[in-house]
């Protein structure tokens, strides 16, 4: 009978910003005592959530847990920019460009899958219209370099025959408020969405149809039995028949794909609210989101009141952490990296103050694959998400849910024919190399 101990569990620095700015939410229990179901999951995210949903659809008569080490929210879904997207976003590419067409095609449609199976769950569960808005996105160029990676990345989606607008100088200000952008390219598959008000509303609607949520509860071991999976917390323990890890890279502390998976941390600020003065200066439209044409760049949205206030977010400064811990110094030097970026993109906005910042953790593989396989007769995974938190999470966790199900899909076709996780140099030759390898794309990218 295989026994995996974690070594480590979440641990976040500062606020999840888009939960903060929602009115507080009741906490759940955590969980105590013993306690049983049919199926366990591990982490109330994107794909854990998806996953619960998925397998109520597939056999309602099935009970199932859900153990999360934080509160709903508080963990990576609201540490995001709040992107579904739809179309190929490869963060290691020059432009998004994935790895061919025919690669590219298919993902597309999966992801769209995705993105549907989030908006039924909207009308089902009366999550807010404001927390899901198809409204597209922008990627961003404020240089020449920008403007070529746009050019490339609009050539791509020719060939791909999916829509898109170029954009010019005037019509970035015009949307945004600020000179500062050279040039945008509009995609109308994205969905802007408030990721912490989403997965709260997800959490809640699967509640009513039965689904168990602790909070609070860092699992600490899981390990197979003649009765299944045994969860087991510092105050409480699990039974299951069988087990969906949808912990992203925490994955790895469970002793699966070690050495193989590369964890970054990201950082965000998120302003206080603007005056009506600011908003005035500021200009633009109520709501929009701009990706940077470069991944390496800087990444921001404008929010409005059905999100949470008017304010905007931005997001940039990566670096590698192999124990998926950030410190207050890191995040102290990189707001203020953000800060210059900020005034330099609305100088009109120069004395409005950040409100939250924090870091977020994002689990990449270095050839840009998922784990979601049964790694373990009865054990599951939805994870390693590439830094697509919102879109590839869902996909996972459906896939996991119908493989548990022994449901053969689109979903889970696609991801059993990935292959694994690339090994990346030995330690502390990964943390050197990627790290230099982040500096010298972010010099690159400055501008953008």
């Amino acid at each position: 009978m295989n026994q995996h101990r974690a070594v480590r569990t979440p641990v976040f620095n500062g606020p999840a910003g888009w939960n903060v700015i929602l009115p507080p939410a009741a906490p759940r229990a955590q969980l105590k005592g013993t306690e049983g179901c049919d199926v366990a999951i591990v982490g109330a995210g994107f794909a854990g959530l998806a996953a619960a949903r998925r397998l109520h659809q597939l056999d309602p008569s099935l009970s199932v847990t859900i153990v999360e080490a934080a509160r709903i929210a508080e963990g990576g879904t609201g540490r995001n920019s709040g992107f579904m997207i739809d179309l190929p976003h490869e963060l290691t590419s020059s432009d998004y460009a994935g790895s061919g067409n025919s690669h590219d095609r298919q993902l597309t449609l999966l992801n769209r899958q995705a993105i549907d199976f989030a908006a039924e769950a909207v009308a089902e569960y009366a999550i807010p219209e404001g927390w899901f808005q198809r409204m597209g996105k922008i990627n961003a160029a404020a240089s020449a370099t920008g403007l070529a990676a746009n050019v490339s990345y609009a050539e791509h989606l020719r060939h791909l025959d999916e829509a898109h607008e170029m954009l010019d100088a005037g019509q970035m200000k015009e949307i945004t408020g600020t000179e500062y952008y050279k040039g945008g390219l509009f995609t109308p598959g994205a969905v802007m969405i408030q990721p912490a008000g989403y997965v709260r509303g997800l959490a809640a609607g699967l509640e009513r149809e039965g689904v168990r949520i602790f909070e609070g509860s860092p699992v600490l071991r899981v390990g197979s039995n003649a009765q299944g999976w045994l969860v087991e917390t510092a105050q409480g323990s699990l039974q299951a028949q069988k087990l969906i890890l949808a912990n992203n890279g925490h994955l790895e502390s469970f002793g699966f794909k070690r050495g193989r998976l590369m964890h970054i941390m990201l950082n965000a600020c998120m302003t206080e609210e603007l005056t009506p003065e600011a908003l005035r200066g500021l200009g633009g439209h109520e709501c929009w989101g701009v990706t940077p044409s470069d991944p390496m760049g800087t990444t921001v949205r404008k929010i409005g009141p059905a999100q949470g206030g008017n304010r905007i977010v931005i997001r940039q400064g990566g670096y590698y952490r192999p124990d998926m811990r950030t410190s207050a110094d890191d995040l102290a030097r990189v707001v203020r990296h953000m800060r210059r970026k900020f005034d330099a993109r609305f100088p009109m906005l120069k004395g409005v103050r950040f409100e939250h910042s924090w870091s977020g953790h994002l689990c990449l593989s270095k050839n840009g694959v998922s784990v979601m396989r049964e790694l373990e007769p009865g054990l599951f995974t939805a994870c390693v998400d590439n830094g697509l938190g919102t879109t590839r999470s869902t996909l996972t966790g459906i896939g996991a849910a119908e493989m548990l199900c022994g449901r053969t899909s689109a979903i889970t076709k696609f991801f059993n024919a990935e292959a694994e996780p690339a090994r990346l140099p030995p330690h502390p030759f990964d943390t050197i190399g990627a790290n230099a390898y982040m500096r010298w794309k972010e010099w690159q990218s400055r501008q953008e």
